[in-house]
């Protein structure tokens, strides 16, 4: 196997990767975030690609998310793990939690979404009841057990636009919707790895409270301490599962 990984904030290169060096590539829908980095962790063929750009200047809305896919589909990956920084919901799911998500609201809009774009002879209509690869899921879990990680086993992911942070009602609305996590990548990207029929899932950093569910304001220091202290244990999660997987 093949693995793809999408680097979210934080996560911007993948420490222990035997790397065969990177190659910029273009797509039929443009070019990715940033060259694609070829290497092998614990055997394991891998193709790194970091969601943001490598210094993280793509805001989520402006991610070229069909380009990205694309080139991971295009260098022969058949699965891939996305990373996530995202805020919580629920009181459970607080600052450091690692959730695996297994299902999701999307509430983005304005974004390409989908490679049917008018140009094939038929849209492309796939089924998405479980947007997250079950069998991948299980192989991240297994992973973190493996690794001794405790990670919330399931959760629903709330795709919003972004950049801005969410107002207190808007989280009070995702709440009542049934969302356990908020961040702002998680679509169009499971449904376009959805439609090359490649696995997808995705691993998520609680870097803090949502709106409304703690004291105070939502500071950058606050997200980047978070991530300073937890994006490590989410590289033990990947490294686990690229062993899991060889």
């Amino acid at each position: 196997m093949k693995l793809g990984i999408i680097g979210g904030s934080g996560l911007y290169a993948l420490p222990g990767i035997e790397s065969q060096g990177q190659r910029q590539v273009m797509t039929a829908w443009g070019a990715p975030s940033a060259p694609l980095t070829l290497g092998r962790l614990h055997g394991l063929d891998l193709v790194f690609l970091p969601r943001h750009g490598a210094n993280h200047h793509l805001p989520p809305h402006q991610v070229n998310y069909r380009a990205n896919i694309a080139a991971l589909a295009d260098a022969g990956v058949q699965a891939i793990v996305a990373t996530a920084a995202v805020g919580g919901i629920e009181y459970a799911a607080g600052t450091g939690t690692i959730v695996i998500p297994d299902q999701l609201i999307d509430y983005t809009y304005g974004r390409e979404h989908t490679y049917s774009d008018g140009t094939q002879a038929h849209p492309l209509h796939v089924d998405f009841t479980e947007p997250y690869s079950p069998s991948l899921r299980a192989a991240l879990l297994a992973a973190a057990d493996d690794a001794g990680i405790a990670v919330r086993r399931r959760g629903v992911y709330a795709a919003t636009q972004g950049p801005r942070l969410e107002t207190a009602a808007e989280i009070d609305r995702l709440e009542r919707d049934g969302c356990t996590i908020v961040g702002m990548t998680g679509m169009p990207e499971a449904g376009l790895a959805r439609e090359l029929g490649l696995d997808y899932a995705n691993i998520s950093l609680v870097v803090n409270a949502a709106a409304g569910r703690a004291t105070g304001e939502i500071t950058m220091a606050e997200i980047e301490a978070a991530l300073a202290e937890g994006m490590g244990r989410v590289r033990t999660i990947i490294a686990a599962l690229c062993a899991r997987l060889v």
